[in-house]
């Protein structure tokens, strides 16, 4: 892979590889965390980093609330049915508004998906661990509205993914078994393999 050595019109992050080995170290952390505080300045970064997503013509239809005060926590787990994240000292929740960008096209889901793996590597980048919860947030019984009601949020965002964030207090898994590369990437074509 070659080195970019070019001008940076923005301020360079250093070593692409490292944020390239970052994406690929990165796991769905389950387990349960350590109760030391994730300090203010490094929920605020997450945040930015998740507002910093790309957003479908700019329409900015996610929102974030970065939740730390024991007693709100425990209120939000309590709504939590099954159970989740209930160690994490803190936690994201992610609110989506559906404002269509033009026409009748909406990108609201792409756009709360980016503004989430944003945050997800920086909340491993800065020595932490999460994981997206959303599928029984959004499911049939709605608890996702529940946090919501809890959180004091305006009806017309709906609150779609919770992730906790805390030292990890277990190990971290290991990487999913993924199919080799060569089924599911290609080169100038479907099914084309790599040649030079």
């Amino acid at each position: 892979m070659s080195e970019n050595t070019g001008n940076c019109m923005n301020p360079c992050i250093g070593n692409g590889r490292a944020l390239l080995d970052l994406i690929l170290s990165r796991r769905s952390y389950r387990g349960k965390y350590r109760p030391d505080r994730v300090p203010r300045e490094d929920l605020t970064a997450i945040l930015e980093a998740g507002l910093a997503a790309p957003s479908g013509c700019n329409k900015q239809t996610t929102s974030l609330i970065a939740v730390d005060d024991p007693g709100i926590l425990a209120e939000l787990r309590a709504a939590i049915d099954p159970p989740v994240a209930g160690t994490a000292p803190a936690m994201i929740c992610v609110l989506t508004r559906r404002i269509n960008a033009y026409r009748d096209r909406c990108f609201a889901t792409q756009d709360y998906s980016a503004a989430i793996e944003n945050m997800l590597l920086a909340i491993v980048a800065l020595g932490y661990q999460s994981c997206w919860y959303e599928g029984h947030i959004t499911d049939a019984d709605r608890i996702g509205d529940r946090l919501a009601r809890i959180l004091g949020v305006p009806e017309e965002y709906e609150l779609v993914c919770v992730l906790p964030v805390g030292v990890a207090n277990e190990e971290i898994p290991a990487a999913p078994r993924k199919r080799p590369f060569r089924e599911r990437a290609w080169f100038n074509g479907y099914g084309k393999p790599l040649s030079d």
